[in-house]
């Protein structure tokens, strides 16, 4: 028997967003997803787009929706910033300039429409692409860079994105994120 690969499992959180423990990130999405520890990251380019992906269709939770450039979970004793450093080399091949965390105490609950459970304390952060895309076909199926105006009006509809960005999305206009980038 192989140990589980440390880097696919997720930090589970009480509800004062505490560390209890970990599990493999397979276990627990479901219709009974416990508290857990996740980011999301939104990417600019220079000239101030937002890359937004489309998750890959296979995902286990919310496949196929748009959503912001990166969302994913740090490995247990993995600082937020290097998980997001991490992920976004892994799904899109890029590196990150001027990483901040802009939102630290954002948290959701979400159900999706075939019952999985999205159920995160997740720490927002932002920063400016470096590199072409080279989406993963397994976490990405589709990417493109909008103007932040185009962002504001998808989180407006909420079906349009995903139901954490959509939440997020005012929260960044009002901390003048889309506006400084």
């Amino acid at each position: 028997m192989h140990p589980i690969d440390t880097a696919e499992m997720v930090v589970l959180l009480d509800d004062d967003g505490q560390t209890i423990g970990s599990a493999p990130k397979s276990q627990v999405h479901h219709a009974s997803t416990p508290l857990h520890l996740a980011f999301s990251c939104y990417l600019f380019d220079g000239t101030g787009r937002v890359l937004l992906t489309r998750r890959a269709l296979h995902k286990r939770t919310f496949p196929g929706i748009w959503t912001n450039t990166c969302c994913g979970h740090p490995a247990p004793d993995e600082a937020l910033d290097e998980a997001v450093t991490r992920r976004v080399h892994q799904e899109l091949g890029l590196q990150i300039a001027g990483l901040r965390c802009v939102l630290p105490d954002f948290r959701y609950y979400a159900v999706a429409a075939d019952g999985v459970v999205e159920n995160e304390v997740c720490p927002v952060y932002c920063g400016r692409a470096v590199g072409p895309v080279r989406p993963a076909p397994d976490e990405v199926a589709d990417y493109a860079w909008v103007p932040w105006s185009q962002l504001r009006a998808a989180a407006q509809l909420s079906w349009a994105i995903s139901p954490w960005a959509a939440e997020q999305v005012p929260l960044l206009d009002r901390a003048g994120i889309g506006h400084q980038s």
